[in-house]
């Protein structure tokens, strides 16, 4: 393919996650990852800083996403539900299981990028929590609604991946706050 042909980011993307999935992500190189999507180094870089990016790019988006969603949230809505609100629109950015399977089974499989996935969750809790401040939530409220939404979120993450939960990553989440409301309320 020639460099001059559209969605370079998407075949690096592509390419990343092939060449990982078949050698591991440290035996993989960015002239590799270039050439099987049929561009250069200098493209690559273009569009990531690193080889490690191609598996975080996407961070941004859904940090906006949560925090749009509680800046968004109505003003009487509890911190809590602001915070599920926001997860379960992180559904609608995340809705590729098998890429997003994928992506799991290289950070998996890779201790270095699994440190850099916590320091990602980490990241959207203090965003999340950030953005419950900015709503007049009082500090402590603000970090333990953003640090019981992200451990909500992995298990449904974890859930959607590995089809145990709902069809879509908003029904895992729906599921996973169910769940954790009740393991409050005596039975």
């Amino acid at each position: 393919m020639g460099r001059w042909q559209p969605n370079a980011r998407g075949r690096l993307t592509r390419a990343a996650y092939e060449l990982y999935g078949e050698r591991g992500y440290e035996q993989t190189t960015v002239a590799e990852i270039a050439k099987r999507a049929g561009l250069t180094e200098r493209t690559f870089f273009r569009h990531f800083a690193d080889k490690r990016e191609v598996l975080f790019a996407g961070s941004e988006d859904l940090q906006e996403a949560l925090v749009g969603a509680v800046t968004g949230a109505h003003e009487s809505v509890a911190p809590v539900d602001a915070v599920t609100t926001a997860l379960e629109a992180a559904g609608a950015v995340l809705t590729d299981r098998e890429f997003s399977r994928q992506r799991q089974r290289i950070i998996d499989a890779n201790t270095e990028l699994r440190e850099r996935e916590l320091i990602k969750l980490a990241r959207l809790a203090a965003a999340v929590a950030g953005a419950l401040r900015h709503r007049g939530v009082p500090d402590l409220t603000a970090s333990l609604a953003a640090e019981v939404g992200m451990a909500v979120f992995k298990v449904a993450w974890q859930r959607w991946l590995d089809g145990t939960g709902a069809e879509d990553l908003r029904g895992c989440v729906r599921e996973a706050v169910g769940e954790l409301k009740g393991t409050t309320t005596r039975t």
